[in-house]
C-alpha cells in the first residue's frame, strides 16, 4: 500500500511518461507550431472539460470563484509552456528539448525554497546534481544545433513548467481538470489567429488530436496532482523521465537509435531519480528501524546483579 509521498512519486512518474509522448506526436504532425498548438488546445479543452464536469461536486463557476487568481495563473503558465515546448520541438532536435526538461528539478527546488520555504533534503540535492550530470552527458556538444532559438524556447517552457509545479503545491485545493482545461482554452485562443488550418494535412489533426484528447491530459492530470502528496522538489525530480522515455519513443517509432552517450546519461538520470525517491524512503525506514531497536533495547529490564 502506497503512503502519500509514494503516491505523489507514482503520479509524477506516470504523468511524465504520458507527457513524454508529446514530442512523438508533434514530430508525427510535422507542421507549424501554432497549428499544432491550436488543434491540441481544442482537443485537450474538450477532454479536460468533460473530466472537470464529471468530477466536480458543485458547479464549475463556483469552483472557479473560490480560487480565481491561481486558476488564471496556472492557465497562463501551462498554456505558454506548452506552446513554447511545441515551438522548441519544431525548431531544434528532440533530444535537445527533452534533456533541457531535466532542469526542472533544479528550478522547482529553487522556486519552492523562495516561494514556499520548502526545504530540499540533502539526498534530493545530490540526486538533482546527478540528474544534471546525466543530462549534460546526453546533450554535450549539441546545444544550439540546429537552432539556438529552439533551445531557448525549451528553456522558457521548463521555467514556466517548474513554476506551475509550485502553484499546484501552494494551492492543493485547486481543481486540476478545470485549471488544465482553462490553460488549453487559452492556448487555443492565442494560437488560432496564427494557425494555418486550411493548409494543414490530415496527420496534423490526427496526431495533435490524439495528443490533446488522451495522452497529454492524462499525463498533466497525474503530474499536477502529484504535488498534493509530495514536495515540489521531489515531484520535479521525475521530469527527466520524459528525457529517457522520449528518446525511447524516437527509437521505437522513428528508428533513431540512441548513442552510447545518451544511454549512459539516461542510466545516470534513472539511477539519480531512484536514489532521491525510493532510496530516501529506504534510508528513512532503516533509520526508523534502528531507532525503534535502540528504544526496545533501552526499555528492556536489566538482569538483577548477583
Amino acid at each position: 500500500m502506497l503512503d502519500e509521498r509514494q503516491r505523489g512519486w507514482a503520479l509524477a512518474a506516470f504523468g511524465m511518461l504520458m507527457v513524454s509522448t508529446d514530442s512523438l506526436f508533434i514530430r508525427a504532425a510535422d507542421f507549424d507550431a501554432w497549428t499544432i498548438a491550436f488543434v491540441f488546445g481544442v482537443a485537450s479543452t474538450i477532454s479536460l472539460s468533460c473530466v472537470a464536469a464529471a468530477t466536480a461536486r458543485e458547479q464549475l463557476v463556483q469552483v472557479a470563484r473560490r480560487a480565481p487568481v491561481p486558476l488564471a495563473l496556472v492557465a497562463v503558465l501551462a498554456s505558454t509552456s506548452q506552446v513554447a515546448f511545441t515551438g522548441a520541438v519544431n525548431n531544434t532536435a528532440v533530444a535537445n528539448v527533452v534533456v533541457i526538461v531535466g532542469a526542472a528539478p533544479v528550478l522547482a527546488a529553487i522556486f519552492a525554497r523562495i516561494a514556499l520555504r520548502e526545504r530540499t533534503e540533502r539526498r534530493v540535492v545530490v540526486a538533482i546534481v546527478a540528474v544534471i550530470a546525466g543530462i549534460g552527458i546526453v546533450v554535450s556538444g549539441s546545444l544550439g544545433q540546429p537552432t539556438l532559438e529552439g533551445d531557448l524556447l525549451a528553456v522558457l517552457a521548463i521555467v514556466l513548467f517548474s513554476f506551475s509545479v509550485i502553484v499546484w503545491r501552494r494551492h492543493p485545493e485547486l481543481d486540476r481538470a478545470m485549471a488544465l482545461a482553462a490553460s488549453s482554452a487559452v492556448m487555443a485562443v492565442v494560437a488560432f489567429p496564427l494557425a494555418s488550418l486550411g493548409d494543414a494535412p490530415w496527420r496534423v489533426f490526427l496526431a495533435a488530436g490524439a495528443m490533446g484528447l488522451v495522452f497529454n491530459p492524462i499525463g498533466r492530470m497525474s503530474y499536477s496532482t502529484a504535488p498534493k502528496y509530495a514536495p515540489a522538489g521531489e515531484v520535479a525530480l521525475f521530469a527527466p523521465v520524459e528525457t529517457v522515455a522520449a528518446t525511447a519513443w524516437a527509437w521505437i517509432f522513428f528508428s533513431e537509435r540512441p548513442s552510447i552517450r545518451t544511454v549512459v546519461g539516461g542510466v545516470i538520470v534513472i539511477a539519480a531519480v531512484l536514489y532521491g525517491t525510493v532510496g530516501a524512503r529506504w534510508s528513512a525506514d532503516a533509520r526508523r528501524r534502528r531507532a525503534q531497536l535502540r528504544s526496545e533495547v533501552r526499555s528492556r529490564p536489566r538482569a538483577p546483579a548477583e
